[in-house]
C-alpha cells in the first residue's frame, strides 16, 4: 500500500469514526471466507456497515477523530480486526450473538457506544440488552405521558358522570 492508498485509508476511517456514535471491533481470523461473506451478507441486511482494517491505521484514524475518546480501544488492535459501525447500539451484538449460534467468531475485542466503550466479549450480553437513543426517549415520553392519561381519563368519567346526574334531575324537575 503506498503512502497516498493508506493516507486516504485513514482519511475513510476517520470519516467513518467521526460520524459514528456506534462502532465494535471484532476478531474474525479463521473464519472461512464462506462464513465472511454470510457474516457480511447478515450485517448488510441489519443496516451494519462491516469492514477488514489494520490494526495500525485505525489507530492513526482514532488520533485523527476530534472530540471522542476511545481510550482502552486502542489496546484491543491486535491480530486480525474487523469494524462494525451501525446506528443502532444493540443490533450489531444480537447479530454477532445470532452468528455464533453456528460459528465461533466473531470475537468481540471491544466496542464504542455514545462515549461508552466497552473490551472484551464477556460484554457482549451487555451490549445486546442496551436500548438505542430513541427506544429511551420513546419510554421516557411514555412514562410522563402516563399520569397525564390517568388524569384525563378520570375527568371525562366523571365528567359523564355528572351530566348523568343533572340529566336525571332535569327529568325529575319536569
Amino acid at each position: 500500500m503506498t503512502r497516498e492508498e493508506k493516507s486516504k485509508y485513514i482519511d475513510e476511517l476517520t470519516s467513518d469514526l467521526s460520524e459514528s456514535n456506534v462502532f465494535y471491533l471484532t476478531d474474525t481470523a479463521e473464519l472461512t471466507v464462506e462464513a465472511v461473506n454470510s457474516l457480511r451478507r447478515k450485517c448488510f441486511h441489519a443496516n451494519i456497515r462491516m469492514r477488514v482494517v489494520k490494526n495500525a491505521l485505525l489507530a492513526k484514524a482514532m488520533d485523527k477523530v476530534e472530540g471522542k475518546e476511545f481510550g482502552a480501544l486502542r489496546d484491543v488492535l491486535k491480530g486480525a480486526t474487523s469494524i462494525m459501525l451501525s446506528e443502532s447500539s444493540s443490533a450489531p451484538a444480537k447479530m454477532i450473538n445470532d452468528f455464533r449460534k453456528k460459528n465461533d467468531k466473531p470475537i468481540l475485542k471491544g466496542a464504542y457506544v455514545e462515549e461508552a466503550i466497552f473490551i472484551g466479549d464477556d460484554q457482549l450480553s451487555a451490549l445486546e440488552a442496551l436500548k438505542s437513543k430513541d427506544e429511551l426517549i420513546g419510554e421516557i415520553i411514555g412514562l410522563l405521558q402516563s399520569p397525564a392519561k390517568n388524569v384525563l381519563s378520570g375527568l371525562k368519567g366523571a365528567g359523564g358522570k355528572l351530566a348523568g346526574i343533572m340529566k336525571t334531575l332535569e327529568e325529575r324537575a319536569e
